[in-house]
């Protein structure tokens, strides 16, 4: 520490002027300044001394100690060492502001002096200095190290003896070091604080540096009784060493730790466990019986008083037990010991200045952070908690790990997993782990999960009693091995109910029944060929007749393997009528053989039999299908929609298989907490109350179904996976849209009673009436033109896919008849399509100009070459064929909502109408057989695409409201154009010559 204290101090005293001078001083300053300027000088000295002869020959004694015993006692002595040195700079800094203060009382004042106004710097080195020196008490350091070096402090008794009073000639070396390093800082700390004492005193009560003289003598008053006590407990612990067993000994002696109490002093008997002596530590309880003992962190005892007095119950992690006294004072002092013992242990640091100063509660907090590893048998055996506790049992955020690699971060209650966790699981063939991010409810899952295996697999979906159970969907990356997937129901593990499975090695689609995870009961197999298979399956097998579809629809109806070969009986109906039945078989690289009857002279089959079968339906009640993704909702409703549950009972996000990843690194999982979930809850439900009005209603819907946050978004997302699930890739299959159509329907229903399940809930949190159920006609109403427009387009991509695939061919004969319709020029167009043959207004010669707000591609045919005929046709080469466009060209404003696509049609005939009226002078309704021919016109320069599909869509997604009404007109309107349009005359009729005279181009 640079020049040597002892030298230093000697240079001080002999240069200070005040030691000739103490007349003038006393005229200056008070005598109390001045003894205590005397009373540090002497102080440093001794420290100096003490430094030099007994320190510096301890820390450096040769040979250095090769037992470890040795070692740790010449660490406890260097480390005093260190905390002398630093108590003498500190004491000769607090001299140096004295020797300020006593020259120069005008300008400096009381309040500058060190030891006032760093008043708990100085005590904090000197409490140092106190633990580093009781440390060396406990452990004998000083008379182990004077053993070590016997015939140096038998030489150097002299010397001691010189710094010490009262020392017997006889004592030992040991007993003298121990006095030599205590006696002078007891003695320097009581002169402390008698000097302070006076000198608040002399300066009187109004002197504005009182209060830190005041404060300063508090403390180091504070600090005797610390001092005392520590040396106290230093003491009997030391003694307490001799009277234990090697085994608990070794264990037990540790330099920081001391004894506050002993059952040999003040008795108690333990009940529920066997001890014959009980100690009472700084950081532990300990019991001992024989060779034997138990040690319980103090940090994880909890103390219940009993109540006959005598009594007291004690709780740690994995034992309960009692303290008993026949003495009710006895009982007293064992309970308010180790009550006081538990929080300071808790706080960390030792109590000041005695055990138990400033501990407000009687009682020590019954929660509580802190790590243990469990010992007893047991799920828990070997694993090692920390966290939060309660009342000897895991309570709140922690983290349990075992040594074979296990890990689980997240909420506990009383003892047991409960609430989101995150648990790790080393698989023992490789390495690799299975990452749990799921609700947990008792000590297993329970709730809403997404799970990563070690298998490349993930599950994301609902557990209950830790298995999979309820809705979920197991997928495998796609670089595993054999990729799959299942979206569907679980029971207790395994796949049963509902479900749809994908296996992209196979390039096949189950739809259906399972059973104890085997495909049981009545399913749909799609295969990647488009070939579709209905019939019933046991134990994952096909089993009795059923149906299948092939690509060229031709229609089996029959029994099959596995791999759909057709086998046994059955009947085989081809695209043109003909019909194959009798006996199927296949032999090894043989291929198909069959005994049976060709009919040639069938008709033709129904279309709805086999080109536009539709399979599923009935199989699977549309209602039952996703009640895993429902019920979950229904539950959380039923509830009262608390925060605590939503993610458990709706699920929570991770965007990407990267955060999963980092979620297992790290053992953390990035969702929102409880308290923003709370917030959000009670917002979302009163935006519900505010906006009830249709319109108001319709966009609250709207922003909350666009929401993955919001309950109703969260429910809407999961559906559009089952529906991807079903209907998208494999599972696009136009055998399958009306499975896919009722579907749609059913998930518009589930969500408006989804809405009046929130909307009750939030009546009933304002303490209103709730609202009266509806009728099954309102709630249609509702369903269809509210819930329906809103979650259509979520569906949209996969649905509109399988009625086009549905209506292929009908559009494409209907492609072909647009295609030659729109090389007529406008004029003979409606002259092909006879629209002046026997309407009112033939044979009228009004001319009209064209409409502004309607001119279409007519628009470019010169006037002049017309003759008589621009009179005839002028009107309607006015009409507006882009009225009718919705189609989905990207470059176009388009919608998906059969409302909206029916108000465009009402559009387009009510332009038709007007233009008839303003023909005929006068307001006219027109008949279907004339406006047909006119519509005809309309669509074929409109070009709509995909017109069967689209408007096939619209009919079944109609509002009932409106079956037999304008629209319901108007649509038949429309399906009788497509129709003729598809008719072989309208594509190959002979078209007129460019060059033909009487047509102007």
């Amino acid at each position: 520490m640079g020049t040597d204290p002892a030298a230093r101090c000697c240079l001080t005293v002999n240069c200070d002027p005040l030691l000739g001078s103490e007349s003038s001083t006393r005229t200056m300053c008070s005598p109390e300044e001045a003894a205590l300027l005397r009373l540090e000088e002497v102080f440093l000295a001794t420290l100096a001394r003490i430094n030099s002869l007994v320190l510096q020959p301890l820390v450096t004694a040769a040979p250095e100690p090769s037992d470890p015993q040795g070692r740790e006692c010449l660490r406890l002595l260097q480390q005093l060492h260190g905390s002398s040195q630093q108590l003498w700079e500190v004491m000769e800094e607090s001299l140096h502001s004295l020797r300020e203060r006593l020259c120069h009382p005008d300008s400096v004042g009381l309040e500058s002096l060190l030891l006032l106004r760093r008043a708990d710097h100085v005590l904090q080195v000197h409490v140092e200095y106190i633990e580093s020196y009781t440390n060396c008490v406990v452990v004998q350091a000083f008379q182990k190290a004077a053993k070590r070096r016997s015939e140096y402090w038998r030489a150097q008794r002299k010397v001691l003896r010189q710094l010490l009073w009262g020392m017997s000639s006889e004592g030992s070396v040991g007993t003298a070091l121990v006095q030599a390093l205590r006696q002078p800082l007891t003695h320097h700390v009581q002169q402390y604080v008698l000097l302070l004492l006076s000198l608040s005193e002399t300066i009187g009560e109004h002197h504005p540096s009182r209060e830190l003289v005041v404060h300063t003598a508090t403390l180091f008053g504070n600090l005797q009784s610390f001092m005392r006590q520590a040396l106290d407990q230093a003491v009997a612990t030391q003694a307490l060493w001799h009277t234990l067993s090697s085994r608990p000994r070794d264990v037990l002696c540790t330099p920081a730790r001391r004894l506050l109490q002993d059952s040999q002093d003040v008795p108690v008997t333990v009940t529920l466990l066997r001890a014959e002596r009980v100690l009472l530590f700084d950081d532990a309880l300990v019991l001992l019986q024989g060779s034997n003992f138990h040690t319980f962190d103090l940090k994880l005892v909890w103390v219940d008083p009993g109540q006959d007095g005598c009594t007291s119950h004690l709780l740690t992690p994995e034992e309960e037990f009692s303290f008993s006294s026949k003495d009710p004072q006895g009982q007293v002092v064992w309970q308010r010991k180790v009550t006081q013992a538990v929080c300071q242990a808790l706080r960390g640091k030792k109590d000041f200045p005695v055990l138990g100063a400033g501990l407000e509660a009687s009682e020590a907090p019954a929660c509580r952070s802190a790590a243990y590893t469990f010992r007893a048998e047991g799920r828990l055996c070997e694993a090692t908690y920390e966290g939060e506790w309660c009342r000897g049992r895991p309570h709140g955020k922690g983290t349990l790990k075992w040594p074979d690699g296990r890990n689980h971060v997240g909420n506990f209650c009383q003892g047991l997993e409960h609430g989101f966790g995150i648990c790790l699981v080393p698989r023992a063939s490789e390495d690799k782990f299975d990452c749990y991010k799921c609700h947990w409810w008792e000590g297993s899952m329970n709730g809403y999960g997404i799970c990563e295996y070690g298998t490349d697999k993930v599950y994301k979906g609902y557990f209950q009693a830790g298995l999979r159970h309820g809705f979920g969907v197991l997928e495998s990356t796609p670089q595993a091995p054999q990729p799959c997937k299942y979206t569907g129901h679980w029971e207790r593990g395994q796949r049963s109910g509902y479900g749809v499975e994908e296996d992209s090695d196979r390039g096949e689609r189950y739809i259906g029944m399972w059973q104890a995870d085997q495909r049981h009961g009545l399913g749909v197999m799609v295969t990647q060929a488009g070939i579709c298979y209905q019939g019933t399956f046991q134990a994952d097998k096909m089993v009795g007749p059923g149906v299948l579809l092939t690509e060229d629809d031709s229609l089996y109806e029959g029994t099959f393997t596995r791999d759909l070969t057709l086998v046994g009986k059955g009947k085989v109906t081809f695209p043109n009528g003909f019909t194959l039945e009798g006996s199927f078989g296949s032999e090894a690289g043989g291929g198909l053989h069959t005994q049976g009857v060709l009919d040639t002279a069938a008709l033709p089959p129904d279309p709805s039999c086999t080109r536009k079968r539709q399979l599923g339906l009935g199989a699977f009640p549309v209602e039952s299908r996703w009640q895993g993704v429902y019920g979950p909702f229904r539950d959380f409703v039923r509830a009262g929609c608390p925060a605590e549950l939503q993610e458990a009972l709706l699920g929570f996000h991770v965007q990407s298989s990267k955060e999963l990843r980092k979620s297992q690194e790290y053992l953390c999982c990035e969702r929102s907490h409880s308290e923003d979930s709370a917030c959000r809850m009670e917002d979302m439900l009163e935006e519900l109350l505010q906006h009830r009005e249709p319109k108001a209603l319709q966009q609250c819907l709207r922003k909350a179904l666009s929401n993955w946050l919001h309950p109703l978004g969260k429910v809407l997302r999961t559906l559009m996976l089952t529906f991807q699930a079903t209907y998208a890739g494999i599972g696009a299959n136009k055998h399958l849209q009306g499975l896919a159509q009722e579907e749609v329907k059913q998930h518009a229903q589930e969500l408006w009673a989804a809405y009046k399940g929130l909307l009750q809930v939030a009546l009933q949190r304002k303490g209103q009436a709730p609202e009266e159920d509806e009728d099954a006609e309102t709630r249609d109403l509702q369903v269809h033109g509210l819930v329906l427009p809103l979650v259509l387009p979520s569906f949209y991509s996969e649905l509109f896919t399988l009625y086009l695939l549905l209506h292929e061919r009908e559009d494409s004969l209907y492609s072909q008849g647009i295609a030659h319709l729109s090389l007529f020029p406008d004029t003979k167009l409606l002259e092909f399509l006879d629209v002046q043959k026997d309407a009112p207004w033939s044979g009228t010669s009004a001319s009209c100009q064209l409409p502004s707000v309607c001119r279409g591609s007519c628009e470019s045919v010169p006037s002049r070459g017309w003759g008589w005929r621009q009179g005839c046709w002028g009107p309607w080469l006015g009409l507006n064929p882009g009225a009718l466009i919705w189609s989905q060209c990207p470059c176009c404003s388009t919608t998906v909502d059969p409302r909206e696509k029916l108000e465009v049609l009402e559009r387009t005939y009510g332009e038709i109408e007007a233009t008839v009226s303003r023909v005929l002078g006068q307001e006219h309704k027109l008949p279907m057989d004339d406006l047909l021919p006119l519509l005809i016109y309309v669509v074929s320069r409109a070009r709509i695409q995909h017109l069967g599909a689209e408007i096939h869509l619209i009919r079944d997604l109609m509002e009932p409201i409106h079956i037999g009404g304008l629209y319901d007109f108007l649509l038949t309107a429309l399906e009788s154009c497509y129709e003729h349009i598809q008719k072989e005359d309208m594509r190959l009729h002979r078209l007129p010559s460019r060059w033909d005279s009487r047509v102007s181009w």
